[in-house]
């Protein structure tokens, strides 16, 4: 969801309209939006920046696309806050922020998850930093991607110069992208999932290689346009992960 700022981008803002009508019952569970055109008349918005919004809905949980019938609002519709643009050593640190252990502060090619998550063109350069976690004991690896420089100096430039300023940062990047977003709008979807360690992950972190996980896949987007992407792994034993969604 949203990181509040001073500034609101305008797709945001109107999926933050969107949202609100459907949390409170103006487009109410089940019913029908009306059709592209028309909602974009009643709202006073431009189509394209509608269709971006109604995108991000639909990947946030709220909309479905029904063959035939148009987009509907979804009968338990996720909670306001579900996504939550925080740093992973905070959000893991209950009330005090875990050690981040950098790992790894690279520069990377593409692969095929940051071509799907990141829209990452071929030959780009992505700055990845691979970290871990770690409080009483190692407690989950992080490892990061940011978009290419080109796409940050057009959608975030401040976050851009924050990774220049701070290549061996202490913190994730999830962290340097929060410090450099006071006044701009975020959104971010997550994925979660269960898997093992596995060997490579397992001797990182101090594990048996079939050490149950969860694999958490996050993207954070400005304006619609992914800027990060991350993968965490959570072994058995890490601290909650508090996430904050509803029926």
């Amino acid at each position: 969801m949203a990181v509040s700022g001073q500034q609101r981008r305008p797709v945001v803002v109107l999926y933050e309209r969107i949202a609100d009508a459907i949390h409170d019952g103006t487009y109410p569970p089940g019913s029908t939006l009306p059709s592209e055109p028309r909602l974009a008349v009643e709202l006073g918005v431009s189509r394209p920046a509608l269709r971006e919004a109604l995108l991000l809905l639909q990947e946030d949980g709220l909309l479905s696309v029904r063959r035939g019938v148009g987009r509907t609002v979804n009968a338990s519709p996720p909670r306001r806050g579900y996504e939550q643009i925080q740093p992973l050593e905070e959000l893991l640190g209950a009330g005090r922020a875990l050690r981040v252990r950098p790992l790894l502060r690279t520069v990377e090619e593409p692969t095929d998850f940051t071509t799907q998550h990141l829209l990452a063109p071929a030959g780009a350069e992505l700055l990845f930093w691979e970290s871990v976690l770690t409080g009483d004991g190692a407690a989950a690896l992080s490892q990061e991607w940011a978009a290419a420089e080109e796409t940050l100096r057009r959608y975030h430039p401040d976050f851009a110069e924050a990774l220049r300023s701070a290549p061996q940062a202490a913190g994730s990047m999830v962290a340097v992208l929060a410090a450099a977003s006071r006044g701009t709008a975020l959104t971010a979807h997550s994925q979660i999932s269960a898997t093992l360690l596995g060997r490579c992950r397992g001797e990182q972190l101090g594990r048996p290689a079939d050490t149950p996980a969860v694999l958490v896949t996050q993207v954070i987007r400005v304006d619609g346009t992914p800027i990060l992407a991350a993968k965490h792994m959570l072994p058995t034993g890490a601290p909650a992960l508090p996430v904050l969604q509803s029926n």
